[in-house]
């Protein structure tokens, strides 16, 4: 129905979405050596072009070298590197910086490709602030459109909205920037959440997988995990909480010994969290890389066979496939791609990666006593000093 030029494409999780919507990725352009190899391991026909890096490619790399003329490209997809713009950013002593980081300057090359192929669409996902907030993407973003308009006499126009992975049924509460833009002046239909009342739960997708490796709890803290219950967090062992206070209300971070609920979504999965920081699985550790792609709706005949971390980091940072599945419909839904009575039979039925719902949840399991190691630290604790971003106020009153 339509091929796709894949920029930042990491393991592939929005590849393998759009290819469940008839989309057909032509090449990727990955930087990373760990992404790549999942890519020539899954797919090898997806061309691995160059370097990988998106500013050379925008240099080198012209519509001939895949076999078409500007403008028969269907979609250029990708999400720049999110960390300039990530929430998790806040918490470093240097904040977010936007497009002012080094990282955000490969959107300038996003922009070069998108001019060299015309491209009938752009597909951009990100964390929420690449296109919203005063250091977001978004204006450099409209600039460039604007000046590729005014070169091709194109009618690109991004329209973006900022959705809840879990509410088109991806198991996993994940706030993601949408932005797509048609060359022709199509109307852009963005998605409608079909499971916002109703969303699938961690136990939809893990209940039947077996791990025999399975990871476990490291840290100071990691003993601790018995302790919290299903779906809770650190703060059930402060003042405000049903445990012992062995913390200040609020004086962690959210997801601190944060772990998952059978009966609920996950939280958004990190890429490269700390020992401590969840989700966790119920079962006390640390979900296995099979697991954090259960929970992001990666078919299972996807493999990511690395370390640990490797595969950790490139799950965390992918897109759910279930989510790009979505909007590689809607693009060729509102493109009319591909013939007539296919297009009528792909947007007809219900999404190949939603997940199946199954009939009974377990109960949750009860959280027991801290052990005896952390008793001396029981006690009345501080509370977090106010309202803020990140550990801003604790700094102050410290200062103060």
């Amino acid at each position: 129905m339509g091929k796709v030029l894949s920029l930042f494409t990491g393991a592939g999780g929005l590849d393998v979405g759009l290819e469940r919507a008839g989309l057909d990725t032509v090449a990727c352009i990955e930087l990373d050596a760990d992404a790549r190899s999942v890519i020539a391991a899954n797919r090898p026909g997806w061309a691995l072009p160059g370097d990988g890096d998106v500013n050379t490619a925008a240099q080198q790399l012209i519509p001939q070298a895949l076999g078409m003329k500007p403008g028969e490209l269907e979609l250029i997809a990708g999400g720049p590197p999110c960390q300039p713009f990530s929430k998790a950013a806040q918490w470093a002593s240097t904040a977010r910086s936007g497009m002012q980081d080094d990282r955000a300057k490969c959107v300038h090359g996003m922009l070069d490709l998108v001019e060299s192929f015309l491209p009938k669409a752009l597909l951009i996902e990100n964390v929420e602030g690449f296109l919203r907030g005063k250091d977001s993407a978004s204006e450099v973003i409209e600039e460039g459109l604007a000046g590729i308009n005014d070169r091709h006499g194109t009618s690109y126009r991004m329209v973006a909205k900022v959705v809840d992975a879990a509410d088109f049924g991806v198991p996993q509460h994940r706030r993601r920037a949408i932005g797509i833009a048609y060359r022709d002046g199509v109307e852009v239909h963005l998605p409608e959440a079909t499971h916002a009342d109703n969303p699938m739960r961690a136990w939809d997708v893990l209940w039947d997988l077996e791990e025999s490796e399975k990871p476990p709890a490291t840290g100071q803290w990691a003993a601790l995990l018995p302790s919290i219950p299903e779906g809770g967090n650190y703060l059930h062992l402060t003042a405000r909480g049903d445990g012992e206070e062995l913390f200040g209300w609020r004086t962690r971070y959210w997801s601190f010994l944060l772990k998952l609920a059978k009966d609920r979504p996950s939280w958004t999965l990190p890429a490269s969290p700390g020992p401590s920081t969840g989700p966790f699985h119920w079962e006390n550790r640390p979900l296995s890389v099979r697991e954090q792609m259960r929970l992001q709706t990666f078919p299972d005949e996807w493999r990511i066979d690395h370390p640990f971390r490797a595969g950790r980091r490139m799950v965390g940072n992918a897109t759910p496939p279930l989510l790009a599945e979505v909007l590689g419909r809607t693009i060729v839904g509102d493109l009319e791609l591909g013939e007539a009575s296919a297009r009528a039979r792909l947007l007809g039925g219900t999404p190949s990666l939603l997940p199946v719902r199954q009939p009974r949840v377990p109960r949750a399991v009860a959280p027991v006593p801290i052990p005896e190691a952390y008793q001396p630290q029981v006690g009345a604790k501080e509370p977090h000093p106010g309202e803020g971003i990140g550990p801003s106020p604790r700094r102050l009153a410290t200062r103060g």
